[in-house]
C-alpha cells in the first residue's frame, strides 16, 4: 500500500514524481543558498566569474531533458507491464525490493562512469556534447541535470531503463529508486558542504567529491556518479580531496594527490 495508490498508477507516479521531487528538492537548495554562504564549496563571485551558462539556459536545458525522459519512461513503463486480468500488479517482498534497489543502483553506476569517461576520452564527444555540462565549473542544484540533450539521452534517460530492467524492478519500486537517485544527483551539486548532510555520511561519491570532477584541473578524475566511487578506485580515476575551511568562510575541496 502506497499514498498514491487509488488516485494516480504507478505508471504515472514513476513518470512525473521524480521530476516533482527534482524541482523541489533543487528549489529548496537554490532558495536557501543566499543563508548558508558559510557553507559553500566556492564563493558567490566564483559561481559569477567561471559559470558560462545564465540560470534561465540551465533551466530549460533540463525541463527539455526531463521532458525526454517522462516519454521514456511512459514508453517503457508500457512494455513491461505486468497488470493481471483484475487490473493490478503484483508487487514482490520488500527485501527483494530492497535487493532489486541495490541492483539498479549499481548498473547505474556502472553505465554511467563508462559513459561520462568516455565522454571525456573522446575529443568530439567531450567538445560537442559533454562540455556542455561543464560549463558550471561552479555547480549548483537546479543545474544538476543540465546536459546536451544527446547527453541527457545516452547517459541519464538509457542509463535509468537499463537500471530499470536489469533490476527487474516493477513501476512502484521504480518509483522510490527514480526519486531517491534524483535526490542524489542534486545533492552533489548543491556547491553545499552542510553540517549532518545524510549523504555527506554514507557516501563517499557526495558533493564535494564531484566538485574536484568540476573543477577545471580535475575533470579526469572521479568520474563515478550518482552513488558509489567503486569504479574510481579500481581503475584509477579516484581523485582524493582534503576539505579546507576558507578564512572568509565556506569550504574549498582541494585536490590531494597520492
Amino acid at each position: 500500500m502506497v499514498f498514491w495508490e487509488g488516485y494516480v498508477s504507478d505508471e504515472v507516479m514513476g513518470t512525473f514524481a521524480p521530476i516533482v521531487v527534482y524541482w523541489l528538492y533543487a528549489g529548496f537548495y537554490q532558495m536557501l543558498l543566499p543563508a548558508l554562504d558559510k557553507y559553500r564549496l566556492h564563493t558567490k563571485q566564483e559561481e559569477d566569474e567561471k559559470n558560462s551558462v545564465p540560470l534561465a539556459v540551465v533551466v530549460k536545458g533540463v525541463l527539455l531533458q526531463q521532458l525526454v525522459q517522462a516519454t521514456v519512461a511512459q514508453g517503457l513503463f508500457l512494455l513491461t507491464s505486468n497488470v493481471d486480468a483484475s487490473g493490478i500488479t503484483s508487487q514482490p517482498s520488500l527485501p527483494v525490493q530492497l535487493v532489486q534497489i541495490v541492483i539498479a543502483m549499481f548498473v547505474m553506476d556502472t553505465w554511467q562512469y563508462f559513459v561520462h569517461r568516455y565522454m571525456h576520452q573522446n575529443k568530439y564527444l567531450y567538445r560537442h556534447i559533454h562540455s556542455q555540462h561543464h560549463r558550471l565549473v561552479v555547480p549548483y542544484a537546479i543545474g544538476a541535470l543540465y546536459n546536451h540533450p544527446l547527453e541527457g539521452l545516452l547517459l541519464d534517460t538509457f542509463g535509468g531503463a537499463i537500471s530499470f530492467l536489469a533490476s527487474g524492478m516493477t513501476a512502484r519500486t521504480a518509483v522510490i529508486f527514480f526519486c531517491f537517485a534524483v535526490i542524489k544527483t542534486v545533492d552533489d551539486h548543491c556547491g553545499l558542504w552542510l553540517p549532518g548532510n545524510i549523504f555527506h555520511l554514507f557516501f563517499q561519491n557526495n558533493t564535494a567529491y564531484h566538485d574536484i570532477h568540476h573543477q577545471l584541473h580535475g575533470t579526469k578524475y572521479n568520474y563515478s556518479q550518482p552513488f558509489f566511487n567503486i569504479w574510481d578506485k579500481f581503475l584509477g580515476t579516484h581523485m582524493p580531496y582534503d576539505l579546507v575551511k576558507r578564512p572568509e568562510g565556506g569550504f574549498e575541496a582541494r585536490l590531494k594527490k597520492d
